[in-house]
This record gives C-alpha cells, structure tokens and sequence, in this order.
C-alpha cells in the first residue's frame, strides 16, 4: 500500500534504521544522505519517509510530500554550498531511466560542471 514501509525496500530500511547511512538533513517527512557510488561531488539523495514507488507515483498520491522533497532537495543544496555555482535535480522513474531503488528519491547533485544533455 502506498506510504506504508516495505520490508523489500532498502530506502524504507534506512528510515527506519535498520541500514546505516550518512544522514545529512532530516525533517518530519523527508531524510537526506550521501549517495554511496556520487556522480558529483555533492550527491545527496532526498526521499520521502514513507514508501511511494517513483516520484510519478509520489506526485500523484501525495503531492505535499513532493513538494517536501523538493523543498529539503533545495535546503540540501544551500547547506552543500552548491546553490550559488549551481545544481541538478534529478528523479529516476522506471529501470529504463536508471531507478535502482523502487523508493522515490530525488539526486541532488553540484560542485562540479553539470554537462547536457546528461547521460
């Protein structure tokens, strides 16, 4: 069911500490740590705590908690100092886009030239 944890899902672990992680911001409904393969130097990831499959799905059953993830995904980025030089957001839905986690989670990247188009 949409927004309860999943004993499957690696991210709804991490929420629940139960799978370590280097926790770099928190709110009520979101928690942001370091991505453990970056692609930048700054690579955060920001997710909702409670389960939504893809950030499709997050936006169309809980609109407010996307726009949580946004939110904290911009407070990452100034707490990072990248705001200024610049950054990428960035959501991976489906396989084919490169999602590994079936957990919505937004990338925040920076600190270094974001070429385009990506990949």
């Amino acid at each position: 069911m949409a927004g309860e944890p999943q004993d499957d899902c690696l991210f709804c672990k991490i929420v629940a500490g139960e799978v370590p992680a280097t926790v770099v911001r928190a709110s009520e409904t979101t928690l942001a740590f370091r991505d453990i393969n970056p692609q930048a130097p700054t690579h955060v990831l920001v997710i909702p705590k409670a389960h939504h499959a893809d950030a499709a799905a997050l936006a169309a059953e809980a609109p407010q908690l996307a726009a949580d993830v946004l939110r904290e995904a911009g407070e990452v980025a100034r707490q990072e100092g990248v705001e200024e030089g610049g950054y990428r957001i960035v959501f991976n839905t489906g396989a084919g886009a490169g999602q590994t986690v079936f957990h919505a989670h937004a990338h925040v990247l920076g600190g270094r030239g974001l070429t385009w188009p990506p990949g």
